[in-house]
């Protein structure tokens, strides 16, 4: 339902400078070891959903809905402690959000890294 199987490790020019390229490949590498375990179980009761869904009406879907939205709430927890941890500090956040893919309609969830504002906590009101 939108979510890739794994997401690209390659270090984007615009975080130059902005953060180590070794610990961008670690956060992708947590990512994606998340999607890793979680795909194969999302991809059967897909199959079997799919398979069951005349009979059901439709509803052996949900538990695929259910495991897809486990996942993007397991991401994004991971990307939490990722933003706490590390990210916050540097001016950054990184976020799972929806996209339109550019050759379709369709959605996608992509990572998206944005540059927090710092604020001036020495200028006066």
């Amino acid at each position: 339902f939108g979510l890739s199987n794994k997401f690209n490790g390659e270090f984007p020019s615009g975080l130059q400078s902005r953060i180590a390229p070794e610990e961008y490949q670690a956060t992708i590498s947590r990512i994606n070891s998340v999607l890793k375990k979680t795909l194969p179980v999302n991809v059967k009761w897909l199959f079997c959903g799919c398979v069951c869904c005349c009979c059901t009406l439709g509803c052996s879907l949900w538990p695929v809905i259910c495991l897809s939205k486990r996942t993007q709430h397991s991401l994004n927890k991971l990307l939490e402690w990722e933003n706490s941890r590390l990210y916050n500090k540097l001016g950054l956040r990184w976020r799972l959000t929806k996209q339109h893919c550019d050759s379709s309609s369709m959605m996608e969830y992509v990572l998206l890294v944005e540059f927090i504002p710092k604020i001036p906590i020495y200028r006066p009101d």
